[in-house]
């Protein structure tokens, strides 16, 4: 989705940076800046990389076997509905930076203790993988249960079919709460969890071995660059296990019958898009998705080191 995987790369690369910083004895970016510059840097890649979240949302919402492209799809709906159709639903994300990443770290701060051991000569508390994946998988289910309203509203705007039915996202939201209930806000709320309880899992699990794997810095580029290629593999990794969490979380958030809805549960819902239109359904929108991964994560990086860097040079 445009949240889990980018909110998770963005909080991984303010850690980076901080413990860079710490380790050539400078002093980190201060928190409220780290936390500026991450919002700027995933408000931009939003701006610029909507579209693809928007052809991947209408991928994840046909159904049958029907192979169609991204530059299709695209062309065909600036042709058809008008170029503005690209952004339509940008505002829910936007609206959601700032409490989505107030969440990711208060949850992180609040998770990483619990699955820490104290060191026994230092005694200052150790974060190790497997407790990092544990912080990570808690933080993530926290931060889906404050974000499953934006993303709803979202997905309603970019269905083709909702095409008339709602004019902006305000009307979307008093409609879906006037025709269907407050509480519809937070329907696709298990598989949103199940959606960032994965990624997250597979994110943390791998990030370790791949900064392990890859080569020191010894520059500032260089380690921009690596934090870059860590990301981008990881990420794919993440997004490769959490994709048939997306089309079912889609799926079910863009259902109005609430009396006999076809998409009920998360795995249940997963087994009925196998057995109705085979395993892969289950990857529709992965190639736009993962198309985001690079140029996001260089869009993130380019945007953060900037705002920081504006921010250590003014007077």
């Amino acid at each position: 989705g445009i949240n889990a995987e980018y909110g998770d790369r963005i909080f991984h690369l303010t850690w980076a940076q901080s413990k860079m910083a710490k380790s050539q004895g400078k002093t980190p970016i201060p928190f409220y800046v780290s936390f500026m510059a991450g919002g700027i840097a995933g408000i931009t890649e939003i701006c610029i990389t909507y579209p693809l979240d928007v052809v991947k949302t209408r991928f994840q919402l046909k159904v049958g076997s029907e192979k169609v492209s991204i530059l299709s799809t695209m062309g065909e709906i600036v042709k058809k509905e008008g170029f503005t159709r690209l952004y339509r639903g940008i505002l829910p994300p936007i609206l959601m930076e700032a409490p989505k990443r107030a969440v990711k770290f208060a949850a992180n701060d609040f998770y990483s203790p619990l699955f820490s051991s104290t060191d026994s000569k230092t005694g200052k508390l150790l974060l190790n993988q497997s407790g990092a994946i544990a912080a990570g998988v808690c933080a993530g289910c926290t931060e889906a249960v404050v974000i499953v309203p934006f993303e709803l509203i979202k997905i309603r705007l970019q269905a083709k079919e909702n095409a008339g039915l709602y004019r902006n996202t305000f009307d979307c939201l008093s409609k879906v709460v006037r025709n269907e209930g407050l509480l519809a806000l937070y329907t696709g709320l298990e598989a949103t969890v199940w959606r960032h309880a994965i990624w997250n899992g597979g994110y943390f699990g791998l990030i370790y071995y791949v900064r392990k794997a890859l080569p020191e810095a010894k520059t500032k580029e260089g380690d921009l660059l690596r934090n870059f290629s860590a990301g981008a593999l990881t990420g794919t990794f993440g997004t490769m296990l959490n994709t048939p969490s997306d089309v079912v979380k889609s799926r079910i958030q863009n259902q109005t019958d609430k009396v006999n809805p076809k998409y009920g549960w998360h795995w249940g819902s997963i087994a009925t898009i196998a057995r109705e239109e085979g395993f892969s359904a289950l990857y529709k929108g992965f190639l736009p998705k993962v198309l985001r991964l690079g140029p996001g994560g260089g869009i993130i990086l380019v945007v953060y080191e900037a705002v920081s860097y504006t921010h250590l040079t003014l007077p």
